[in-house]
């Protein structure tokens, strides 16, 4: 029924995600070791690290990797960029939680001041 819908759904989502978080770590690890960014090498660290990628993913990744430098897409994690679009899997590995948290500082701030 319904309910089977919904959670084959959250079983896509769940798997696209964990194919392109580890196409992220794949990446960012090739390029820590200076190593090709390439279809190949993508796939056979997913595959040594056990996880199961759909095959359109490692060309997905090395392509939008040619055009655009690794260090490009770390350095602009969290900014407004001309290609979000390719600072997406990027970010997707990265902790967000810093981003976000609100400041609760301001709000410390003024209940000192009615204290006073």
């Amino acid at each position: 029924g319904v309910l089977g819908q919904k959670s084959s759904s959250r079983e896509q989502i769940s798997e696209m995600s964990n194919s392109e978080l580890a196409m992220t770590y794949a990446a960012l690890i090739l390029h820590d070791e200076g190593a090709d960014i390439n279809a190949e090498n993508l796939n056979k660290l997913a595959k040594a690290a056990g996880v199961t990628v759909e095959a359109y993913w490692a060309p997905l990744f090395a392509k939008m990797l040619e055009k655009t430098s690794v260090e490009d897409l770390i350095s602009n994690v969290g900014t407004a960029s001309a290609a979000p679009a390719a600072a997406a899997p990027a970010a997707a590995g990265a902790p967000a939680a810093a981003a976000a948290e609100p400041e609760p500082e301001e709000e410390e701030e003024e209940e000192e001041e009615e204290k006073d």
